[in-house]
């Protein structure tokens, strides 16, 4: 895969509930690791928010929190307002460029910074940029809490990688009832661990934690972890704790978000 198209926001469209390694388990895991109880008021950016799921459940989740969507899809914004409607004015969707630092003004006194599936398109000199940036713009109780892919440091861990996403992918098209998910899955060559693309850069874990240590994150961790995909990220507080979501109610919103058409 090479830069993102529109082809490429619709075809994710149609493979998400599929492609999405343990989805449910993965969307739970960044939810329950929000440093925040659903009491307060608190500000939320999401990089790369896709069709909105993700924001969504933070929403319903945390009630008092307000969000700002920035993808640079425009289909996927479409579907993201659609889906945040009935959030009214506690959500915006705004378009973004990840290479640029044209949105970083929305950073300035967010609690939350959280993304999936986005900044592996970003080389390693980059990565380390922004979340540097992000640190320095983010509340003294802030977070970035990232689900994405990572570079397995050993070949054999890319082929693990590799088939433990081919198996994760036809079981979730199975229990669906949608077997012709993961064929198109097969078909548009989407797991990287066997067609690595230009457009995509995953780095280490281990890189990911010390840049977010250097970044100024006191509070690193890795919470979650299959097939190449991981829930890492830091906190600015070092003496944060998980007092937002249990994993019950977490997973229960998520499923329900997830669920929708």
């Amino acid at each position: 895969m090479s830069e993102w198209t529109e082809h490429d926001s619709r075809t994710y469209l149609a493979l998400a509930p599929s492609a999405v390694p343990r989805r449910l388990e993965q969307l739970t895991t960044l939810l329950t690791v929000v440093p925040f109880a659903a009491s307060e008021s608190f500000r939320i950016v999401e990089l790369g928010s896709g069709d909105g799921r993700l924001s969504a459940a933070l929403l319903e989740l945390f009630p008092r929190a307000t969000l700002v969507a920035l993808d640079g899809s425009p289909s996927l914004r479409a579907a993201a307002e659609s889906r945040l409607m009935p959030f009214s004015d506690r959500a915006r969707v705004a378009p973004f460029a990840l290479a640029t630092v044209d949105w970083w003004e929305a950073l300035h006194g967010a609690d939350v910074v959280i993304s999936a599936l986005t900044l592996h398109h970003l080389n390693a000199a980059k990565t380390q940029f922004v979340y540097k940036a992000i640190a320095d713009r983010l509340s003294s109780r802030g977070a970035l809490l990232i689900a994405d892919l990572i570079a397995p440091a050993h070949p054999a861990g890319v082929a693990l990688a590799a088939d433990a996403w081919d198996a994760s992918a036809r079981s979730q098209a199975a229990a669906a009832g949608t077997p012709a998910q993961f064929d198109r899955f097969v078909e548009e060559q989407w797991n990287h661990y066997r067609h690595p693309g230009a457009g995509d850069r995953p780095a280490a874990l281990f890189h990911h934690l010390v840049w977010l240590r250097h970044a100024g994150f006191p509070a690193v961790d890795c919470w979650w972890l299959f097939a190449g995909h991981a829930v890492f990220g830091g906190h600015k507080s070092a003496e944060w704790n998980a007092t937002g979501a249990s994993f019950a109610a977490a997973a229960a919103v998520a499923e329900r978000i997830l669920q929708q058409p």
